[in-house]
């Protein structure tokens, strides 16, 4: 069993193995370490090179995942497939600094920490050349991410950390998963102040490859935080299916506003809810079902599906919405209480039969209990 798990995701990062490889060999002397590369299926054949490494390097190997995407995703699963005792998660791009591996396993068990994390953001760290904007963002993220985290840190964004198999099996099964942040996920995710600490380093330009850095990931920061937040309570889809809903909030008034004087009211209720059926559904599978985006026929299929799974939201929405103005509601209160019914039953209905992702969220909160029953079970017997 090795020591130290050194976990690198990757996707189309076939330029940086071999660079990896060495780096990670010359800076670990001394150290019984494995390196697992766990890649996305990569078009450039990442995972293919990686094995092509590991006849030479016995303590390289692979994880390809088949129709599965995210980093966040890729470290946990590979740090669950080592044994080792500490863990480490290194970007695949070469940007961080590699040489600064044995300082942060050195403080994690002198110390006694859980978690060590490589820092841009202190004295003797730098954000190499980082355009003005980039540091911009970086710092918004940082200061969203003290509202989740317990521990007072300076880069709770860093993709670079190390840390023990106990703290790691202690929470990963309260991990939302999503997107890029995974560093911030499994320090949110405690239910303790977090036994952290920090080593400085500059980060370096990107040589191989390119930048991973797209709306989407911003996106799936913004999921990350609401799981944290609201996750417990309310799926975070349905929040993004809320947010998508609130511009079609914005297409059903204009639209009821505009006919209102022309047409009976249910009329106009029945035209403005179409209206805002299709750009609903364009975004939402943009957007809040992005995972399981449908493509080419799929998409059409999609939306047909949509409709007809919506008409009954529709139903209910002109329901509501009738029989309110009937009692002399005012139209705009109206026609939000028949919007807000149709949206549980649209999102409900869409989820299992359009994006078909109802199973996994239940497996997902199932685990969660586990772990809290788990959590619970454990502190019963010490007590």
């Amino acid at each position: 069993m090795p020591e130290l798990a050194v976990i690198v995701p990757t996707f189309n990062e076939r330029g940086n193995v071999a660079a990896m490889v060495n780096a990670l060999e010359s800076v670990l002397k001394g150290i019984d370490f494995e390196v697992i590369f766990v890649d996305d299926d990569s078009p450039d054949e990442t995972a293919a090179l990686v094995r092509q490494t590991a006849v030479t390097h016995t303590n390289v190997r692979v994880i390809q995942r088949i129709n599965r995407r995210g980093l966040a995703s890729a470290a946990i699963e590979g740090m669950m497939a080592s044994s080792a005792p500490y863990l480490a998660v290194i970007d695949g791009d070469m940007q961080h600094d590699e040489s600064i591996l044995p300082q942060m396993l050195a403080k994690l068990k002198n110390e006694h920490l859980d978690i060590v994390i490589g820092t841009r953001n202190t004295e003797g760290g730098s954000m190499g050349s980082f355009s003005a904007q980039r540091v911009q963002l970086s710092n918004l993220g940082r200061r969203i991410s003290s509202v989740l985290c317990k521990t007072p840190l300076s880069d709770p964004m860093s993709g670079f950390f190390l840390l023990t198999r106990s703290y790691l099996d202690e929470v990963v099964r309260s991990l939302s998963v999503v997107g890029f942040k995974v560093l911030l996920d499994l320090l949110a995710s405690s239910k303790r102040q977090v036994r952290a600490g920090e080593i400085a380093y500059t980060f370096r330009n990107r040589t191989a490859g390119e930048s991973k850095l797209t709306p989407t990931v911003c996106l799936e920061y913004v999921e990350l935080i609401l799981d944290k937040l609201i996750g417990h309570w309310i799926p975070v889809r349905y929040a993004f299916f809320g947010l998508v809903g609130a511009f079609g909030v914005l297409v059903q008034f204009g639209v009821v506003w505009l006919l209102r004087s022309s047409l009976p009211f249910t009329t106009a209720q029945a035209a403005a809810s179409v209206a805002a059926m299709i750009p609903n559904y364009i975004l939402n599978n943009q957007l809040t079902f992005r995972a399981r985006r449908l493509r080419g026929f799929s998409w059409f299929w999609g939306l047909l599906g949509f409709v007809l799974a919506c008409s009954v939201g529709l139903f209910c929405n002109l329901g509501i919405a009738a029989d309110l103005r009937r009692l002399d509601v005012p139209w705009t209160i109206a026609s939000l209480a028949g919007l807000v019914v149709g949206s549980v039953w649209n999102y409900g209905v869409s989820s299992m039969l359009i994006w078909r992702v109802r199973r996994n969220h239940q497996r997902m909160i199932g685990h969660r209990r586990s772990g809290e029953e788990l959590r619970a079970a454990v502190q019963t017997s010490q007590s």
